[in-house]
């Protein structure tokens, strides 16, 4: 009987040290919350100066942790640029984008829900998935998956009320706290369909959740950034007739579709920018958020009329940068407040993902921890210039190009036009890119360094384009 006693209470003890180690793991360990919105470029927050859009979460983001001025996408479409977040790889390496084969396993078992969940994590995802994967995967990558699609927005409830998916998308984030427990760190993404247009309504682009009814509504917006017809004028024909003029139809063209739909996607913003507060709120209410490192980033840009476009799919700055937050509770008040100009990409993300959790980043991974500079530290190696790519297989109606962007020119290649038409921008004298100096003679040499530059690192993520199969895989090239 005696012995009896003494093995309970061995096991007693065994499991409650067994516990106290987990509990002690989970404090350790951060819980990770990463907000993906869409179609939202890098200056549409408050904190980046827009003097209209009510972005109070963001800002208050800001305010305490870092905010990176540079951040760009390397593809700008939805599918393409979220399979980059997930896999750590360029489009030209993963070979994802609409049409095409699912994510492999393999990329999938690297992406960053799966590397956390292996490592102990609770992973949860809200929203909208965007991409496909093999068979199996997402169980692989995720503990607690709700995904949500727009068409509509507002979503019939069972009780008969109607609920705008952003708000959805909140409530299931909550419910997946609900879900956690307090010896094992959690990594939830919530991934937002907004401020993505509704394409097949085209009378409401820009449905937005109840609570922000009225938002704007007593304002004229101006008009946007290089909305000069002469700059789309100036564009060559294939741009011109591709998607972004077709759409630019649908929403910009008079006055009065432009007054309706800025206000009614500044609202879509607005409102996921309550969501995150609501998710931050309950983590705070919880007792969550001093150990929770929070990351809002976009997952693409967007044109919102500049320069007679739509949408985003093109080489230009409106198209291409996006916002990117990282707030690190843990971070010494020195370094809060913060804005950084060193030039980061979609493709850092999960690697700053995996190394906030302390698990060994992938070596397949083509990004780079943005953790260092979130802690003040300045890697000498850090990046000059990226490369960047659009490959969906639409015919005309979005050309694909490559190129590559470093801290002063700007090269794209739009390589199935004939001949292959080229851009060369200079971003010290040129700004706002309204000039193309691919055949400016006083060019000529940087345009061959920029060609080369574009050709090196291309091959190095695959090589020249082609479909199935997929490339094989290198490491970039660091610039010499």
């Amino acid at each position: 009987m005696a012995s009896r006693i003494i093995l309970a209470v061995c096991a007693a003890a065994v499991a409650l040290a067994f516990l106290s180690a987990a509990a002690a793991d989970a404090a350790d360990r951060p819980n990770i919350v990463f907000f993906l919105s869409d179609d939202q470029r890098a200056d549409f927050m408050g904190c980046a100066g827009h003097p209209i859009l009510k972005t109070p979460t963001m800002d208050k983001l800001a305010e305490e942790g870092v905010r990176f001025e540079n951040m760009f996408v390397t593809t700008s479409i939805c599918a393409a640029s979220r399979a980059t977040i997930f896999t750590g790889l360029y489009e030209r390496t993963h070979r994802f984008t609409f049409g095409t084969p699912p994510i492999t396993a393999k990329d999938a078992e690297n992406s960053y829900p799966a590397v956390l969940k292996r490592a102990g994590y609770r992973t949860g995802f809200v929203g909208k998935f965007g991409v496909s994967v093999a068979k199996g995967e997402k169980e692989r990558m995720f503990d607690f998956m709700v995904p949500l699609g727009r068409s509509p927005y507002f979503k019939k409830q069972p009780d008969g009320s109607v609920r705008h998916v952003t708000q959805i998308a909140g409530d299931k984030a909550i419910a997946f706290l609900d879900t956690c427990k307090d010896d094992k760190p959690f990594c939830l993404s919530v991934s937002f369909n907004a401020s993505h247009a509704e394409d097949g309504d085209k009378k409401n682009h820009y449905p937005s959740p109840k609570v922000v009814d009225g938002l704007y509504e007593d304002m004229t917006m101006p008009p946007p950034k290089l909305a000069d017809p002469a700059i789309y004028e100036s564009q060559p024909d294939f741009l011109k007739k591709s998607l972004n003029r077709q759409r630019w139809f649908w929403r910009w063209d008079t006055p009065e579709k432009y007054q309706k739909n800025v206000k009614g996607y500044y609202r879509m913003i607005s409102g996921l920018d309550h969501v995150m507060g609501r998710v931050l709120d309950e983590l705070e209410k919880r007792g969550l958020a001093k150990n929770t490192v929070v990351i809002f980033a976009g997952d693409n840009g967007y044109y919102k009329g500049s320069r007679g476009f739509a949408g985003k799919w093109s080489h230009y700055e409106e198209s291409l940068r996006v916002p990117l937050i990282v707030f690190d509770p843990r971070a010494s008040e020195k370094q809060r407040d913060k804005v950084l100009s060193q030039m980061v990409l979609n493709v850092d993300i999960p690697p700053t993902i995996v190394d906030y959790a302390g698990v060994k980043v992938p070596e397949c991974y083509q990004g780079h921890s943005l953790v260092p500079l979130v802690e003040g530290k300045e890697p000498k190696d850090w990046r000059t210039d990226f490369f960047c790519e659009h490959l969906f297989e639409v015919g005309t109606r979005i050309p694909k190009y490559e190129g590559v962007r470093d801290k002063r020119y700007v090269y794209a290649r739009y390589f199935e036009q004939e001949p292959v038409y080229e851009f060369l921008h200079d971003l010290k004298t040129d700004p706002d890119q309204l000039k193309n100096f691919a055949k400016d003679p006083e060019y000529a040499e940087v345009l061959k360094k920029m060609r080369a530059r574009c050709d090196e690192l291309r091959d190095s993520y695959g090589g020249p384009y082609k479909k199935h199969p997929r490339p094989a895989r290198k490491k970039p090239p660091k610039k010499k």
